[in-house]
């Protein structure tokens, strides 16, 4: 499969184009096509562009709400709710953002609790976008279960992901974006699709019996990182992101590709911290960089690869992409300028 590089001011009117297409109002549009072509700029081509079209074959069968009115309840100065009513899930995540971000500017920690969403991209481009505007962040979401609770053979937890972002002033900010499981189960369909083998401890097979066979393990499912601890975390992930917010959790999130005409009903949090409050902007970046020499400075066992931050290889690509241009498959760009017409 070919690859084409496009600017990314290019990239944003093509994928706003095609969602617009695909029903959406513009400007709610450009804010979707905003977080994805910001996943493609960091190098996560799962969450990106290539979602468009999954995106819009729901909005086709009635799966999700092109044009909802997703709705903001304050419910307290730093505290919101939001009702995704089945729209968009980067749109959901857009308005939880702004929603903890007025919350924090009020009283200097934000949360919003999301639900009635759908698959809401990668966390990275909203912890980016708060970093930017200063904010410390805590983002998380459920999702569609993947997961066997830990000594079970049934999945009954979402692959849930959690971000932690830190700001630093004049320079890249620190970024953790991770899923819970050891691997994502789309790396596991990428070598299903080839028929190719699957490294020991990724999954297991429907019985739960470890397995190096991609196929097995998509009808299985997937192991937790860290054992029974990711399992712990991806549990309180649920119950913050799914339960505390009024969406649906654990089995009760409908699966996108299982059941595409129904609403997930997935939840998101996001907790925002106005660093401004806690010191000035020279104090922080002095900290910040004081803190990430410590790191960067440690002796690398490989002198090939240097130790590096959370979310600093997709900075690295961000910077990239920024000035050569999205690296995107050829195959996802025509889908996209298909759908704008």
């Amino acid at each position: 499969m070919g690859e084409a590089l496009v600017a990314e001011g290019d990239l944003l009117d093509l994928a706003s184009r095609a969602l617009t297409a695909g029903g959406m109002r513009e400007d709610e549009a450009a804010q979707v096509a905003r977080v994805l072509v910001l996943a493609d700029l960091f190098g996560v081509r799962t969450h990106g562009i290539s979602r468009v079209p999954q995106y819009l074959d729901r909005v086709r069968i009635g799966g999700i709400d092109a044009r909802a009115e997703v709705a903001t309840l304050r419910v307290a100065p730093g505290l919101a709710t939001v009702d995704g009513r089945n729209g968009i899930g980067p749109l959901v995540g857009m308005r939880a953002l702004e929603a903890a971000t007025e919350g924090a500017r009020a009283a200097g920690i934000g949360a919003a609790f999301a639900r009635g969403s759908n698959h809401f991209g990668p966390v990275m481009p909203y912890a980016l976008l708060a970093a930017e505007a200063g904010f410390a962040s805590i983002i998380a979401s459920n999702a569609t279960t993947t997961i066997a609770p830990w000594g079970g053979r049934d999945t009954r937890v979402g692959n849930n992901p959690i971000g932690i972002g830190v700001p630093n002033p004049g320079g890249d900010p620190v970024i953790l974006d991770m899923a819970l499981s050891v691997a994502a189960r789309a790396k596991i369909r990428a070598l299903a699709e080839k028929n190719e083998p699957m490294p020991q401890g990724w999954a297991t097979d429907s019985a739960g019996q470890p397995t190096t066979d991609a196929r097995a393990a998509l009808a299985g499912f997937l192991l937790p990182v860290g054992g029974h601890k990711g399992y712990g975390l991806a549990v309180m992930v649920d119950m913050l992101a799914g339960l505390l917010s009024g969406a649906s959790y654990l089995t009760r999130v409908q699966a996108w590709d299982k059941n595409p005409g129904a609403a997930q009903d997935l939840g998101h949090v996001f907790i925002l911290i106005d660093t401004a409050r806690l010191g000035s902007t020279e104090w922080l970046r002095e900290r910040v960089a004081d803190f990430t020499a410590i790191l960067h400075d440690t002796p690398a066992a490989d002198p090939a690869s240097p130790v590096m931050l959370p979310g600093e290889r997709e900075m690295t690509s961000l910077a990239r992409g920024r000035q050569e241009g999205v690296r995107v498959a050829e195959a996802d760009l025509q889908k996209l300028r298909t759908l704008a017409g």
